[in-house]
Order: structure tokens, then sequence, then C-alpha cells
């Protein structure tokens, strides 16, 4: 019974412990995640605490999976379209590359450890955590870099949890440059298949669900739907859950009732907060248990994860400047080809028909011709109103955070690792060091950057004219039949609106967030109308 009442009282205390770092943090200007780690630490060097031990894969089969589910649902998926190129590259190449130089880095510094544990160790502490990327989306960056660091964190992960399994196996076999490259697309394929899949299913079994709350409790099993069968077939169970969150983002405004999708974001916002406290509060905690065995000076190994993280932070300064020029090469190509792209889609919205490429397009194609120009305009729209200058560069750079993932990665090293509890130190060190610092100035840091550049809201305000333009050109064409009730009048013009919204979304017309109040003030009205008793309401 007393075993009982302790794990309740520390469970409540943690949670009381959440809730005063998500309310205090603001007034105080920190994020709360840092205050969270900061509290865990103090705690874990308090005299008559005991050691805090957290299972591996409780992180990564148990917190990360819904958290990675929950961000990839909110992602615009138009926009992770759009800077799919860019994640992609960030996610695999500069992982792999910040593994294989972090390795000789570690060989270097740590007698005895050898390349291969060197890289196992450097794809530990080489992706950028999702969670601890969270702690930019409340300052001012841009828009596209916050998409471009959570597309990131979202898919990284696979890749250096793929590299570290191979570096294990390669200590005691031969390494294969083709057979680790066919493990990575196995892993990839398979996970990005099981996620798509379940993220379609669970959208046909939650529209038959009728009562919200249900509806909620199945939505918090989808993530670990996916996750456990691709985690079985030797896949990336956190790929998958990203896929299936992708998928239930993307159709589920078309598929579930406004009174789902509300219930599931509130729901889901609670479930966040605490996660992520739990993850960040629980990094701070391990430090006792982190420090056991070592022989290693404590100072020693700090040195190296900080020669470590600025070596992360040299490789990735390094992969973007290149990046940030290709994008404005690209940029400009794109503006080269506008004038000709705009004349074509003129072509098709006028009806004509003429050979293009040398044979006359069927209706059928000339409408998908007409769709295809109509997204590659917004998406030259999108590359030239949203460039990537050195400002958005150097957050790239900086806000690129190591956080739990790391710390949960390096304790599934095999216990004959060698200098396996300097390793996971190293690992600790690293993240802790990384949210601290680059945590704690990415704040400051967007201030300087940004401080000059107008807060001209004109753009937004003609956004809103034009979906208000939109939505009221949609109602005026819904038209009253003589048996239809006022109500479902209201109600036929709020579910056209919003398809018409939706279609302006599919196309990456209008801004994402922008579109997104829009939808959401669409859903209000609905749920409005549907509790006005009476036929007419």
């Amino acid at each position: 019974m007393e075993g009982v009442l302790e794990i309740v009282a520390v469970t409540v205390l943690g949670l009381v412990v959440i809730a005063a770092a998500a309310v205090l943090a603001p007034k105080l200007g920190v994020a709360a995640p840092l205050v969270l780690v900061l509290v865990g630490l103090a705690l874990a060097v308090t005299p008559g605490i005991d050691d805090v031990e957290v299972e591996a894969e409780w992180i990564l089969q148990g917190l990360l999976p819904p958290l990675l589910y929950a961000s990839a649902v909110s992602m615009p998926a138009m926009n992770f379209r759009r800077e799919f190129g860019v994640i992609g590259g960030l996610s695999v190449l500069l992982v792999v590359g910040s593994a294989v130089v972090l390795g000789l880095l570690f060989a270097w510094l740590i007698p005895d450890l050898g390349f291969v544990w060197g890289v196992a160790l450097g794809a530990i502490v080489s992706p950028t955590d999702a969670v601890a990327t969270s702690i930019i989306k409340g300052t001012s960056v841009p828009r596209r870099a916050v998409v471009i660091l959570d597309g990131e964190s979202l898919l990284n992960d696979a890749t250096a949890l793929v590299l570290l399994r191979t570096a294990i196996v390669a200590t005691a076999a031969a390494f294969s440059f083709w057979g680790t490259l066919g493990t990575f697309a196995y892993a990839i394929a398979v996970a990005v298949v099981v996620g798509a899949v379940v993220g379609r299913v669970n959208l046909a079994v939650r529209r038959r669900v009728e009562d919200a709350t249900v509806n909620t409790i199945l939505s918090f099993t989808v993530p670990f739907v996916a996750a456990v069968p691709a985690e079985l077939l030797g896949s990336s169970g956190l790929v998958a859950a990203v896929v299936a969150g992708l998928v239930t983002g993307y159709r589920g405004p078309r598929v579930l009732p406004p009174s789902h999708r509300m219930s599931d974001a509130q729901n889901w916002a609670m479930v966040e907060l605490v996660l992520e406290g739990v993850v960040f509060l629980g990094m701070g905690l391990q430090l006792s248990t982190v420090l056991g065995g070592m022989r290693t000076g404590v100072g020693e190994a700090v040195g190296i994860a900080a020669g470590a993280l600025a070596v992360t932070l040299l490789v990735r300064a390094g992969y973007v400047a290149p990046l940030l020029w290709g994008l404005r090469r690209r940029a400009s190509r794109w503006r080269e080809r506008q004038p000709h792209i705009a004349k074509m889609g003129e072509r098709l919205d006028a009806g004509d028909l003429t050979p293009l490429r040398g044979r006359r397009p069927s209706e059928r194609r000339a409408r998908r011709l007409a769709t295809r120009v109509r997204r590659s305009l917004a998406d030259i729209d999108y590359l030239l109103d949203h460039p990537l200058g050195l400002r958005e560069g150097v957050v790239v750079v900086w806000a690129g955070m190591r956080g739990a993932v790391t710390v949960a990665a390096a304790q599934t090293l095999p216990e004959d690792a060698p200098h396996r509890p300097l390793l996971v130190f190293v690992a600790f060190a690293v993240a802790t060091l990384s949210l601290l610092v680059q945590g704690g100035t990415v704040g400051p840091l967007v201030k300087i950057l940004f401080r000059n550049r107008a807060e001209d809201g004109s753009e937004q305000d003609d956004e809103r004219r034009q979906i208000l333009a939109l939505l009221q050109e949609t109602a005026h064409g819904i038209s009253r039949s003589s048996d239809m009730s006022v109500k479902q009048h209201k109600l036929a013009i709020v579910k056209a609106q919003r398809d018409a919204l939706l279609d302006a979304r599919d196309d990456g017309v209008f801004d994402a967030d922008t579109l997104s109040n829009a939808l959401r003030t669409l859903d209000a009205a609905q749920l409005t109308l549907e509790l006005r008793g009476g036929p007419n309401g």
C-alpha cells in the first residue's frame, strides 16, 4: 500500500511541476523544457533522493511515437511536401555525415574506442530532437524555418537508429555499404507503407464512431498501432507513426466531423504537454544514474561532449551553407519559369486544348495539368515570398538541438560496449549542453537577427480578404431548395465552404496558418448550428 501511495504522490508531484513550468516559464522568459531539465538536474543531485533510471525503450517505444504522431498531424502537409528535399537531406545526409565525422573525433579522443564504436556514438548524438525543437515555436522564427526544423526532427531519428544498429552489428561482422543502404531503404519503405495504411484505416474506423470522446480514445492508439507492427517487421516505428500522423492530418478535415477534430486537438494538446514534460524532467533526473560506473573524470567527459557538440554544429553549418546557396539558385530558376507556367495556366483555364508538347491533351489530362500548374505557381509564390537567407540559415543551424532521443538511444548500447558508462554520459552531456546552451540562447538570438524586420501584416490581411471572398462566392453558389430548412441550408453552405478551403489547401494557394484559422472558424460555426434546436435553428 505504501509503495502505491508513493507512486501516486510522485506522479502527482511530477504533473504539478510540469504544469508550473508551463505557467511560469513564459513569465520568466525561458522555455518550459529548459526549466524542467534544470529542475530534474537539481533533484538528481539532491541528497536523499534515490537515483532515477528510465528504460530507454519506454522513451523510444512509449513516449516518442505519440509525440511524433501529434507533431505530424499538425504539420501542414503542403509545406512538408514543398520542403521535402531539404528535410530529406537534413534527415539522412547530414545525420550520416555527422556520425562519420564524430566517429573520427571520438576514436581520437577516447583511447581504445575504435572508429566503428565512435560512429555508433556519433549516430546517437547526430539527430535533432522533435521535442527539443519545440522550444523555437514560441519565438518569431519565420514559418518556413520552423517547417524545415520540424520535418527534420520527425524523420532523422530513423536514420540515426538504423545507423546505430548497423554500427553495433559491424563491431562483430564485416561492414557492408550496400547492406547498410539496403537495411535503411527497407526500414523506411516498410514504415511508410505501414504508416499510410494505418492512417487511412484509422480514419475509416473513426469516421463511423459518433461519440467524440470515444473517437479521441481511439486516436490515442493510432501511433502505437503504426509503430508496433513496423518494429516487428524490422522497420522504423517512429517513421510509421509520423506517416500515420501526416495522413491523418491531411485527410482528417475531409473525413472527421468538427466535434471529433476539436476534441482531438484539445485532448492531444494536454497529452503533448504531459509527455514532453515527462521527457525533459526525466532527462534531468537521470544524471546520478548516468554518472554511475564512470571511471573517467566528469570534467574530461564534459570536455569531450562540448567538443562533440561544437563539431556537430560546425558540420551542420557546413551543410546548411551550400544548401541555402542551392535554394537561392532554385528560386531564381523558378522565377524565370513563372511567366511561362502562368501563361500555360491561363490557356488551360480558358479551355484552350491546343497541342502541348506535340499532342492534344484529353479533357481529363488537361484538368490534371491545370491542377499541377496551379500548385506549381503556388509553390513558386511560396519560395519567392519566403526566401531563406543568412539569418534563417543561422536559426536552422543553432535551433537544431539534441534531447531525449540522444539519451535514450545511448542507453540501448550493449553492456559489452567499450567505455559504455562514458559513452552514455557523453551522450547525456551533449543533449543537456545542447538544450541549455542552444535552447537558452535561441530566443535572444532570434530577437537580434530579426529585430529590424518590419512586422507587416498586409500579406496576411490580403490573404484573409481573399479567403473571405472565396467563402462568400461559395455561399452564393449554394441555393436553397423548397424542401430544405434554413438550418440545413446553412449547414450545406458551411460544408461547401470547407470543401473550397480544403481544395485551396491542396493547391497551396494560402498560408497554412491563415487557412487553419479559417477552417477552425467554419468548424465552430458548424457546431453552433448543429447544437441549435429546431429545423430552422
